[in-house]
C-alpha cells in the first residue's frame, strides 16, 4: 500500500524541479522603423509611338518607315545616343468597316511601332518631347523619371531605417526606466521606389508614415526640364526590429 504513495511523492518533486528549471520568458520590446529619401531623376524613360495606315501593305511599309525616320533623327538631333533608343512594340492589323455586318469591308491596314527612348540628360526633356511630336510622334505610352543610384539609395534607406528603429526602442525603454539590449530578429519590409510623376501617367505611387525623411542630390537633375517638372523620387525602407 505504500507503493501509490511513494509514486505520487516522487511526481510531485519532478512537477516542481521542472517548475524551477522553466526559463522565463525574455524581455522585448518591438519597434518600426520607416524611413524616406527624396531624390532628384538623374534619366527619363519615354515610351513613343508611330500609327501609319494605308491600304496598300507597300505603301504602309514605306510611309511608316518615313515617319520612323522623322522621329529618329528628332531623337538623334535632341543628342540621345543611337544605344539608348529601341523599338518596343510593332503591330500590323486590318482595319474593317462596322457597319456592314453582313460582310467585312477593309478600311485600310495600320501599322503601330513604339519606341524606348532612354534620355540621359533631364534639362533635355521637354526639347525631345516637343521635337519627337513635330516629327510625327501621335502617341505617347509613358513617362518614367528614374535615378542611375538605385541601389545605393535604397541601401541608404535601409540604414536609415534601421537607425530610427533603434533611436525608438531606447526611447521607449528609456521612458518605462529600462535599457535596450542586443537584437534577438529584424525584419525587412516594404521597400521600393515611386515617382511624383507617376501617378500622373496612370501609375499609383504607393504611400507610408515615415520616421525619416532626407532630400538626396543637388536639384542639378531637374533643372531646365520646361513645363513637366520631374519632382522627385521617394525611395522607401521598412525594417521591424525586437530588442531585449
Amino acid at each position: 500500500m505504500k507503493q501509490p504513495l511513494a509514486i505520487v511523492v516522487l511526481s510531485a518533486l519532478m512537477s516542481h524541479v521542472a517548475l524551477a528549471q522553466a526559463p522565463t520568458a525574455p524581455r522585448t520590446v518591438t519597434v518600426i522603423g520607416e524611413s524616406e529619401i527624396k531624390v532628384v531623376p538623374d534619366r527619363v524613360v519615354l515610351t513613343l509611338g508611330v500609327a501609319s495606315s494605308n491600304k496598300d501593305l507597300t505603301e504602309l511599309k514605306k510611309q511608316n518607315d518615313r515617319r520612323m525616320q522623322s522621329v529618329l533623327a528628332a531623337i538623334a538631333a535632341s543628342g540621345v545616343a543611337p544605344n539608348d533608343v529601341q523599338t518596343d512594340y510593332l503591330n500590323l492589323e486590318p482595319e474593317f468597316d462596322t457597319q456592314s455586318p453582313a460582310r467585312r469591308i477593309l478600311i485600310a491596314y495600320v501599322q503601330r511601332t513604339t519606341l524606348v527612348v532612354t534620355l540621359r540628360d533631364v534639362a533635355k526633356f521637354d526639347r525631345l518631347l516637343t521635337a519627337a511630336l513635330q516629327a510625327g510622334v501621335e502617341y505617347i505610352q509613358g513617362v518614367d523619371f528614374q535615378t542611375t543610384q538605385l541601389r545605393k539609395y535604397r541601401d541608404d534607406a535601409r540604414a536609415l531605417a534601421v537607425r530610427a528603429a533603434k533611436e525608438k526602442a531606447v526611447a521607449l525603454a528609456t521612458e518605462l526606466g529600462q535599457s535596450v539590449g542586443t537584437p534577438q530578429s529584424i525584419q525587412e519590409g516594404y521597400n521600393g521606389w515611386s515617382s511624383s510623376y507617376r501617378g500622373w501617367w496612370g501609375r499609383s505611387a504607393q504611400g507610408m508614415s515615415q520616421n525619416v525623411v532626407q532630400l538626396a542630390g543637388d536639384g542639378g537633375g531637374a533643372a531646365g526640364a520646361g513645363p513637366l517638372a520631374p519632382g522627385t523620387l521617394s525611395v522607401r525602407a521598412n525594417v521591424t526590429i525586437v530588442y531585449e
